[in-house]
């Protein structure tokens, strides 16, 4: 019977084998004392089985609270823990209760991070996974070779529909790729879902009509179930080809069941996301965080930026980008999404960590407050791409760009 393994990075007072049996019998069949019922061959079927364990090193300070070590010792180590996909089939939310769940509880630990997770290939075949991913993404915007360029709408709260489709106009016609409603607006008093379709897909359509050029715009229908089917189905009948979901608020069911429609491509904001992993001891990584949404379907996924604004790593960036580049079983793949304080300036740093352009690049102010406008933002985004993947430094292609030159006097080489 194929299995699914879980591998970890764990804090413990306690030895590593008794620790991380406690992991898998807390997530199997097991519990504190042996009960009626709880047979060998039971366990031999269904119980989770410690695979592998590495002592990293060892520690006097616990990481978070838990058990108090009687040697003052804490021990760290990497961990493998299997599970027979008997014990849970294709179900997902109970994939990972059984993956995390109550590990974060278990005292026995003062550290535990899911860092990756093994599928067996049957998961690629049952799940369709993302519809759109890179290359579809790339189709429905007419982008080959280069990034797709983005930006989200701001102010995030506040503007008329009326407002937003004018800014869209602008951007339209400076050669925008991607737009974003932001993360916080959905519906508001002044700015009503449909509204806000209407106004901007008459924009989009007309400038596709007038140019070739389809912008794809990622409305938030972030809601309950049923509301988020229905304007999803609205986004379609507007000619809409994106819908962005912000995946730790709606939850891994209520995604799926957007990505199943099979018609937008997803934009999946991962809005939260520090909360689950900022401790360097206790959430997820993104390479296992990754995977779960990309079983459920969605097709664009942020990875936050290199030299960004938040407190993420430029190493954990460029890990993240990598997993999302690696294709699953069924060879599908999840377009990363590059944002947080992005100007063309960090495309060189960038394209050297990754050596990939498969890449939806945002930058909100490094476009909108550019000297010479929207236009010579998106212009000055697309010479720095150019100019990274031609191998020129930043300075060779300031001197070589107008547009990205005054980027660089604007916003400074970081």
């Amino acid at each position: 019977m194929e299995r699914v393994t879980g591998k970890y990075y764990i804090e413990t007072p306690y030895e590593l084998e008794k620790a991380a049996q406690v992991l898998a019998g807390e997530q199997s069949s097991g519990t504190f004392v042996a009960v009626p019922g709880e047979t060998e061959e039971l366990k031999a079927r269904f119980a989770a089985r410690v695979e592998k364990i590495t002592h990293l090193e060892t520690v006097k300070e616990p990481a978070i609270p838990g058990a108090t070590s009687k040697t003052g010792e804490y021990h760290r180590a990497s961990i493998e823990v299997s599970w027979s996909v008997e014990n849970f089939g294709y179900n997902l939310p109970v994939l990972i209760s059984t993956l995390q769940g109550n590990l974060y509880e278990i005292t026995q630990f003062t550290g535990l991070k899911l860092m990756d997770i093994e599928l067996p290939p049957s998961y690629s075949k049952h799940f369709k996974g993302p519809q759109f991913g890179i290359d579809g993404c790339r189709q429905l915007t007419g982008v080959q070779g280069r990034p797709l360029i983005g930006t989200i709408i701001k102010p995030s709260i506040g503007m008329t529909p009326e407002q937003t489709a004018e800014l869209v106009k602008t951007l339209a016609e400076a050669g925008i790729d991607f737009i974003k409603d932001d993360e916080l607006l959905s519906a508001s008093a002044n700015s009503s879902f449909e509204d806000r379709v209407d106004a901007i897909m008459r924009v989009i359509n007309a400038h596709a009509d007038k140019t070739g050029k389809k912008v794809m715009y990622a409305f938030n229908l972030s809601d309950e179930v049923d509301k988020m089917l229905g304007r999803y189905e609205y986004i379609v009948n507007a000619g809409g080809t994106c819908a962005m979901v912000s995946l730790n608020s709606v939850g891994l069911s209520g995604v799926k069941k957007i990505c199943d429609q099979r018609e937008l491509a997803i934009h999946g904001h991962r809005n939260g996301w520090g909360m689950l992993n900022r401790h360097p001891l206790l959430g997820i990584e993104f390479p296992a965080y990754q995977k779960l949404w990309r079983l459920a379907g969605v097709d664009q996924i942020h990875v936050n930026g290199i030299q960004n604004k938040f407190w993420e790593s430029d190493d954990s960036v460029a890990r993240s980008i990598e997993a999302c580049l690696k294709p699953l079983d069924n060879g599908s793949t999840v377009l990363p999404v590059v944002s947080s304080g992005q100007w063309g300036g960090q495309a060189f740093e960038t394209y050297r960590r990754t050596q990939t352009t498969d890449l939806l690049y945002m930058a909100g102010g490094g476009i909108m407050a550019h000297p010479d406008g929207p236009t010579g933002g998106v212009v000055a985004l697309q010479q720095a791409w150019k100019g990274a993947v031609d191998g020129l430094t930043l300075e060779q292609a300031a001197s070589t760009y107008p547009e990205f030159n005054n980027s660089v006097k604007k916003f400074g080489a970081k």
